[in-house]
């Protein structure tokens, strides 16, 4: 069997970039040929792995978009977010595999072979207990949590705290803590100046198709 190639789907060229460093140790099973931020699927790929951060889950349109895409062969979902009905959904919604962050690269590759040998269409979660592995995230070296600088992502594109709730399948208590407790990492105190913040701090989505994760990005319109 030949290497499996995938692209790898978030708005934010930070998260794609660090997903690609951490599938890089297994270069003879992964051939990653497209990191792509804002910007559709352009190559021929046996697996899109759309990475949720601050983006629309599963369910959304977006997903059904990639699912669409005649250059993917199948779509992987990436995320914390392990709600059954939301899973559930993914799935109805185009999907063929719904993978847990919370796993170590290896068992994602796992997955990943699974999916492209026909043995998905279910929610792949840590077997055990283990560190979460994500790649790298906006606000990471600001001490930012990933759940912290998906929060403040979503605010700097300007959603609403109920919006967030319902993008990230939180309750709105527990956005409101990630609200105040991100602010407190970063130093501002209200919404004003957390978007101005996110700002100057590449919390903006991205607009780049890279086609080598190796060489520069080209914008996602050429």
């Amino acid at each position: 069997m030949g290497l499996i190639r995938v692209a790898l789907v978030n708005d934010y060229e930070v998260v794609v970039r660090g997903l690609a460093s951490m599938l890089r140790s297994y270069q003879d099973i992964i051939e990653i040929v497209e990191l792509d931020a804002n910007a559709p699927v352009v190559q021929p790929v046996d697996i899109a792995l759309y990475d949720t951060y601050a983006a629309a889950p599963g369910d959304r349109e977006q997903v059904r978009e990639l699912a669409r895409n005649p250059h993917v062969q199948h779509v992987v979902v990436y995320s914390w977010n392990l709600n059954d009905e939301l899973v559930a959904a993914t799935l109805a919604n185009g999907a063929d595999a719904y993978v847990s962050k919370e796993l170590p690269a290896a068992q994602l590759v796992k997955a990943l072979l699974d999916v492209h040998q026909g043995r998905a269409r279910r929610p792949v979660a840590p077997h055990g207990s283990v560190s979460p592995v994500a790649g790298d995230w906006p606000g990471r070296e600001e001490g930012l949590t990933q759940r912290e600088s998906e929060v403040l992502a979503l605010i700097t594109q300007g959603l609403s705290n109920d919006e967030i709730a319902d993008r990230m399948y939180l309750s709105i208590n527990s956005v409101k803590t990630h609200v105040r407790t991100a602010y407190r990492r970063i130093g501002v105190s209200d919404r004003a100046n957390a978007v101005l913040w996110g700002i100057d701090h590449g919390f903006r989505p991205d607009r780049v198709r890279v086609i080598d994760p190796d060489v520069v990005p080209t914008p996602a319109g050429e």
